[in-house]
């Protein structure tokens, strides 16, 4: 607990005493006349914690771990050190032949989240990345009761799991309208911060639409989230359920006034499909997509900067099938203004694949519709395929000072990916895991240069002004996106 400055406390004290009085003094006897009623109480939690807390629950999860039994009490380094120079471990004889100690599984704990109830019957929603790569998901409701749960289907992209328990009449969540929720609106929180079950916090919503994903406009409050409030529900004054707890912005790992929750409208939906099939399926046209800047929008007649501006469209895609070029901006989706960037992929993404749609693109001053046929995003299809068969090469001086290590894509892979050069990322750490690169990540160009393999890659990187960010493009699944590495951080 920090020691409190006490002087500081009394100046505070005192401070406020004597402007207490000062303004007693001076106030007239007409203000100070005026009722209590004309200021706003603050609201009352109670009743909400009563309606809703037993709807909320709290997540454990475990992995089981190969281990090898010890001797003595011995860390594993120790033993290993005794074996590779035959020395005999202290206080056990030495075998007549080499012994290998038998493996053995282990569960250990992972972490702790929260969930709450959406059906009577024991299905659960909570985050993906709380059950991600659980072995063992231990549910515990509010009167004690522990279960063991299986996971349904968890969606990385939304953060959105769906988990389920061997239970009945169980105190369902209602869910709420997230379009009635206003901008300054009181809002409640519950889950198990630091493994503190039950943890009540509240705060208001501080914005909507917030943009920090690629496929969920997340709210914004600054209700208390820690660690272990993940996958709790975000609750309005109506006690209804109207987003899931999910992300905070932290600079120390703790609490700092910004958190995030998913908007239930989309959590609901991404977890009906969960439910039916254990997966989400999600449309795409095959194209890359950036910005529109200002100085674009108004020197080739769009007027204002809106809309997805298409750098490159992929051979034989839904786009290439329905006449999309480079340099093409779309400004509508099946009749639905594209505002900014990121409105495209969270369109295209929730239609339906196979289904037909009309898209709206702005080509050398004039509109025109395209009809396109909308296919189907594969789960992570580019990763799956290439970071198993990616070898740890050394990494050049100029690619350590950023973090990376890089190789070369195969004949086959590149066939198989539909690429024509880049590299594959072997690992990245420092600068580059800073900028979000991770292990199977297709780069393809970099410095605003494309690269056909490592050796290009390399001499492009170490021409490179190290005292300034380096723009990289990078593929990762069915997605191309801009990564900005600072070497000097």
């Amino acid at each position: 607990m920090p020691k409190f400055n006490r002087n500081a406390l009394r100046s505070v004290a005192f401070a406020c005493l004597f402007s207490g009085v000062a303004s007693a003094v001076l106030m007239p006897h007409a203000a100070l006349a005026q009722p209590a009623t004309a200021v706003r109480g603050l609201p009352d939690f109670t009743d909400l914690v009563d309606q809703v807390g037993p709807s909320v629950v709290n997540i454990r999860t475990a992995e089981k771990v190969s281990t090898r039994p010890n001797a003595n009490g011995m860390d594993e380094e120790m033993l290993e050190f005794f074996r590779r120079f035959g020395v005999p471990i202290p206080g056990m004889p030495r075998p007549s032949r080499p012994q290998q100690p038998q493996q053995q599984e282990e569960e250990v704990p992972r972490g702790v989240g929260s969930g709450f109830i959406l059906t009577p019957d024991g299905f659960l929603m909570t985050n993906a990345h709380v059950v991600e790569g659980a072995d063992e998901v231990i549910v515990t409701l509010a009167d004690k009761r522990e279960f063991k749960a299986k996971i349904i289907g968890a969606d990385k992209r939304t953060d959105v799991a769906v988990v389920k328990i061997d239970a009945t009449g169980l105190p369902a969540v209602k869910v709420g309208d997230v379009s009635r929720l206003r901008v300054g609106e009181w809002v409640m929180a519950i889950g198990s911060p630091f493994g503190l079950e039950s943890t009540v916090t509240a705060g208001i919503v501080s914005a909507k639409q917030r943009e920090t994903g690629d496929y969920l406009p997340f709210i914004q409050t600054d209700v208390a989230i820690n660690p272990g409030n993940s996958g709790g529900p975000l609750i309005n004054m109506r006690g209804e359920v109207v987003g899931i707890n999910s992300q905070i912005y932290s600079r120390s790992g703790g609490f700092m006034g910004i958190s995030f929750a998913i908007p239930m409208d989309e959590a609901i939906r991404v977890s009906e499909q969960l439910r039916t099939s254990g997966r989400v399926t999600r449309g795409r046209i095959g194209v890359q997509i950036g910005p529109v800047t200002r100085d674009v929008a108004e020197s080739i007649g769009l007027g204002k900067p809106q809309g997805a501006l298409i750098s490159s469209v992929e051979a034989g895609s839904p786009a290439d099938k329905a006449g999309m070029e480079a340099g093409d901006i779309i400004t509508r989706f099946d009749g639905k203004p594209i505002e900014k960037v990121a409105d495209l992929p969270r369109l295209v993404g929730n239609t339906k694949p196979g289904s037909k749609s009309t898209v709206t693109i702005f080509r050398r001053g004039a509109a025109r519709d395209l009809s396109i046929t909308i296919a189907e995003v594969e789960p992570d299809k580019l990763s799956a395929k290439v970071v198993g068969r990616v070898e740890k090469p050394k990494a050049s001086a100029a690619a350590q000072q950023i973090g990376l290590s890089v190789a070369d894509l195969t004949e086959a892979q590149k066939k198989d990916l539909k690429l024509k050069g880049g590299v594959v990322v072997a690992s990245a750490a420092d600068a580059a895991a800073r900028a979000g690169l991770r292990e199977g990540d297709i780069i393809l160009s970099i410095a605003n240069t494309e690269v056909s393999g490592v050796k290009e890659f390399e001499s492009v990187l170490a021409k490179a002004d190290k005292s300034k960010p380096i723009n990289l493009l990078y593929r990762r699944g069915e997605w191309a996106q801009y990564a900005l590495i600072r070497p000097g951080r």
